[in-house]
């Protein structure tokens, strides 16, 4: 398959020009001229990279790609091994940011909450904060999870990694609100929505005192581990549309 019309099907499906994002969403990297096997993963790392040579693909699909708004712009030190790593063996990159924290189905937040059991409202009513990136909805019955630290053993074993958790809920765990990565600053758009938990990737200073002064349990269950879904799926499903081979690689990263 051609590059571009590789890009064109991923632009498509994830629609890009809805998002005021801080970072450019597409090819970031030109390599060569066909593609028959793509690797996601979540961010564009050299080991990431090393690990796609590896498996002889000829693109990448992640999530964190290698340029961001504020970055240098010089191409030295990390930023010249990686390119130098890409171009080297004509691979194309593309990467996605909140395009792909968004798409209702196969976006990082749709994926963690099927992963986790938990269903958006329909519509506007399962969306809040900035641009409508968080999710939020009730937890069924047969998840079987009524206080916050049951909720926060549920998604330990589930994602395989441990969960800060600022536990000042003063009721059942009926309405959570979710967002992958580096979403703490829509906490307090969580509780306006009226959430009793919120769970994301990271955890800052002014949450912790929220959550006690809101009762609102805060859950920070890691950037990575929170945003390890949607590359894959997206690629996944792109791969069956057009007859690709694909492979998620997963580097582990304990942030």
């Amino acid at each position: 398959m051609d590059p571009i019309e590789l890009q064109n099907a991923l632009d498509a499906l994830l629609q890009p020009q809805l998002y005021n994002d801080y970072c450019p969403n597409g090819m970031q990297v030109e390599g060569g001229r066909q593609v028959r096997k793509i690797v996601s993963g979540v961010t564009a790392s050299f080991a990431l990279i090393e690990a796609a040579i590896d498996a002889q693909a000829d693109a990448i699909l992640v999530h964190h790609g290698l340029f961001w708004r504020g970055y240098d712009g010089r191409v030295i030190g990390w930023m010249r091994k990686r390119l130098a790593l890409l171009l080297a063996n004509d691979i194309t990159l593309y990467a996605y940011h909140l395009p792909l924290d968004a798409h209702s189905e196969l976006g990082n937040n749709a994926q963690l909450g099927r992963k986790l059991g938990w269903v958006a409202r329909d519509g506007a009513l399962g969306r809040f904060g900035e641009q409508s990136l968080g999710w939020i909805g009730e937890l069924s019955e047969t998840t079987g999870v009524e206080t916050a630290q049951a909720l926060a053993s549920h998604i330990e074993n589930t994602l395989n990694r441990p969960v800060t958790l600022v536990d000042s809920a003063r009721c059942a765990i009926n309405t959570i609100a979710w967002c992958s990565g580096g979403a703490q600053g829509y906490f307090e758009a969580a509780i306006a929505a009226g959430a009793d938990a919120f769970v994301t990737g990271e955890i800052s200073e002014p949450q912790a005192h929220l959550a006690r002064e809101c009762g609102v349990a805060y859950l920070a269950c890691g950037h990575h581990a929170t945003e390890r879904f949607g590359a894959p799926a997206v690629a996944g499903h792109v791969a069956a549309q057009f007859g690709l081979a694909h492979q998620f690689i997963d580097i582990d990263n304990p942030a």
